[in-house]
């Protein structure tokens, strides 16, 4: 249970080893459990607040000064906050921007979200960068009681590695976001998290977007379209949790089909699991909007906006023969090398691991949304 603050109560961050870092409350007064990660994106925290990828997170911002451009109504990728609690160092006294409405302490509370300010985000960040990602609670007023008792209702909190957390999160009914312009294609996009700039860019080029639950069958996907035909393309969003424990026969039912697929995300983890690959949970993952990512097929390098604590384990060199098909590892992050995209030769079909939305972030990555025009374009030809 959670209260509106009206003063800076202590509190307290506490991880599952036992480290404690204390501050005072930020929006609501209460408690919080979930995975603690962090960000180290310079701006976009409206964004990454409601991104529906960070359901049960914890996520700390390493950008020392958060909330001067206050809150508006514009920016959310969803209709919430899906954070499960916010980590900042030094939150703004006053927001200050014309299209702000309210602070972002005020938002928080409003919204139930507990979180807690003054803590020392850069040793927090190299603590999580040399133990790993773990559990963690946030604890202010009432909630706050000795260490040890707290750290104990850590340990019983669930654990990300196995976490079905995709339809928690995805819309309950389907819905469409149409074409802007001239309608040139249907897509059918399963919604395993989805951002609103997403099918918003879709839009831009020309396609309307059918927008269905995560739990949409193989004939909900392909009764999109006109006239019974089905849809032109298929796209896989991004989202939270495991992607083990995601059922692929609506995947494996479009590969099957040769139907345009593209995925992001937790859509390229699952659809490298769909192909034979395995994924895997990474030590404390990428998060931020400044991950630079090479494009195997052209050599270019772009800044990405990143956030997945999972990835594909596939071979970063040659080529693999699948069940459909001969499939590459496409792009590859250049801080650590994991899998940051996977194409399929035989087919048309790629994916990978980041947001080319650019909600928030860069815009290097656009193209892919272009790509996926190009591969529906010629399989009508």
């Amino acid at each position: 249970m959670m209260t509106a603050r009206t003063e800076r109560k202590p509190a307290a961050y506490v991880l599952e080893d036992g480290r404690v870092f204390r501050g005072q409350a930020y929006g609501a007064i209460g408690e919080t459990f979930g995975e603690a990660v962090f960000n180290t994106g310079m701006t976009g925290y409206q964004e990454t607040l409601t991104d529906p990828s960070y359901h049960r997170q914890v996520v700390t911002m390493t950008a020392p000064q958060i909330g001067n451009t206050g809150v508006n109504d514009e920016d959310g990728e969803s209709s919430r906050i899906w954070v499960a609690g916010y980590v900042v160092r030094d939150p703004a006294r006053v927001p200050s921007n014309w299209r702000s409405r309210r602070s972002l302490d005020e938002e928080l509370t409003a919204q139930g979200i507990v979180g807690i300010s003054g803590v020392d985000t850069r040793a927090l960040t190299r603590h999580l960068r040399e133990n790993g990602a773990m559990r963690c609670g946030i604890f202010s007023g009432p909630a706050l009681a000795d260490d040890a008792a707290l750290l104990e209702r850590v340990r019983q909190a669930p654990q990300m590695v196995g976490a079905s957390l995709f339809n928690e999160v995805s819309t309950t009914e389907a819905y469409v976001v149409p074409a802007i312009g001239t309608k040139r294609f249907t897509v059918a996009a399963l919604d395993l998290g989805i951002k609103g700039m997403t099918p918003h860019r879709m839009a831009e080029r020309g396609i309307e977007v059918h927008v269905l639950p995560a739990d949409a069958t193989v004939e909900d996907v392909y009764a999109v379209g006109d006239d019974g035909s089905g849809p032109d393309g298929v796209f896989l969003s991004n989202g939270p949790g495991d992607p083990s424990t995601v059922d692929l026969t609506v995947i494996k039912a479009v590969l099957e089909r040769k139907t345009p697929l593209f995925g992001i995300c937790f859509g390229n983890q699952i659809i490298g699991r769909a192909l034979g690959f395995g994924t895997y949970k990474l030590k404390y993952g990428h998060r931020g909007i400044n991950q630079p990512v090479q494009d195997r097929t052209t050599g270019k390098v772009e800044v990405t906006a990143h956030n997945h604590g999972f990835a594909v384990d596939a071979p970063l060199d040659g080529e693999t023969q699948t069940p459909y098909g001969r499939a590459i590892v496409s792009h590859v992050c250049l801080n650590d090398n994991v899998v940051e995209g996977l194409q399929l030769l035989d087919q048309p079909a790629f994916s990978v691991q980041y947001h080319p939305e650019a909600a928030a972030g860069p815009h290097d990555a656009a193209y892919l949304f272009d790509r996926f025009v190009e591969l529906m374009e010629g399989q009508r030809a």
